[in-house]
């Protein structure tokens, strides 16, 4: 694996963050203080600290449908984007974009969703059948 990123955000509420991030998506906790907190966001380190999130809007063409940029997210095989979409949908995730694919049966076939964490933070995640599909022209 490359190098984990690091990415810090803003948020509203760390224990909605906590039961977002570590609940629902099943990410590891790390270090944390009384005004932030680190989670390992598949492999890579989110801080989340309390303040007022980024503003986005939604100017992103995805296909036919508007979604809020900027975003953040990550890029997981198919067989684990799965699960996560079907754990999302059985939590009643409410989806900006919901899980679909795209550019079917074509270079670069990948799946999509987007969601927005409790702060309005909007999250992306594709998944890949192959990884060597992520930069496919």
């Amino acid at each position: 694996m490359p190098t984990p990123f690091h990415l810090a955000l803003h948020v509203r509420d760390l224990d909605q963050s906590r039961a977002f991030y570590g609940g629902i998506l099943g990410c590891a906790e790390g270090r944390s203080t009384e005004t932030w907190v680190d989670f390992d966001f598949f492999g890579h380190q989110l801080s989340l600290h309390l303040g007022e999130p980024f503003a986005n809007s939604n100017t992103g063409r995805v296909g036919e449908k508007l979604v809020p940029m900027p975003h953040f997210g990550v890029v997981l095989h198919l067989p684990g984007w799965k699960a996560l979409a079907a754990k999302l949908e059985a939590a009643g995730i409410d989806f900006v974009l919901k899980p679909s694919v795209r550019f079917e049966d074509q270079p670069g076939e990948q799946w999509t969703m987007f969601f927005r964490d409790p702060s309005g933070n909007p999250i992306e995640i594709k998944g890949f059948p192959f990884m060597d599909g992520v930069f496919a022209r």
